[in-house]
């Protein structure tokens, strides 16, 4: 990840102070972020899902791909350096280079989620209870060919509708 910092230029690059919130769950910003140096916690709900220090970690592009409300709230826990992008799906559009790291970066938690509903199927599959339905989740994933993304449900109707 460290060999995309070098396409960035420095007058995207922002300094911030410990504690700012930069992404917040539920809200749909457009923004991208790709830390330079700095630590970065990621916290959905009430839970911190991580803490990041990779310079070159990229944050928002779910919900910049996707079109939707971001699912965590990504914050500065030190003083941290981060490469700002307000309207990422434009700069991803105009810099395929980028595009692509983020593209593999989506590939490898899918691989490592799927490999690990595998594992859990292996686990659970004589399992009678719902534990046996991870076999259900696992075979939707792997065969689920969505050609367009629309946002919005029946329980969360699209804003814009």
């Amino acid at each position: 990840m460290l060999d995309v910092l070098a396409r960035y230029d420095e007058t995207r690059r922002i300094d911030v102070p410990a504690g700012r919130e930069l992404l917040t769950e539920g809200v749909t910003s457009g923004r991208l972020y790709v830390l330079a140096d700095g630590m970065i916690e990621v916290v959905r709900g009430e839970t911190q899902v991580m803490l990041i220090s990779e310079p070159g970690a990229i944050f928002g592009e779910m919900s910049v791909l996707l079109d939707v409300p971001h699912t965590a709230t990504v914050r500065t826990v030190v003083p941290s350096s981060l490469y700002a992008f307000d309207d990422a799906a434009k700069f991803l559009r105009d810099d395929p280079e980028t595009a692509l790291v983020v593209a593999r970066l989506l590939a490898q938690r899918l691989n490592a989620a799927t490999s690990y509903l595998v594992d859990l199927k292996r686990q659970f599959e004589s399992h009678g209870n719902h534990l046996s339905m991870v076999s259900d989740v696992l075979a939707s994933l792997l065969h689920h060919q969505e050609t367009a993304f629309t946002p919005g449900s029946d329980r969360q109707p699209d804003p814009g509708m």
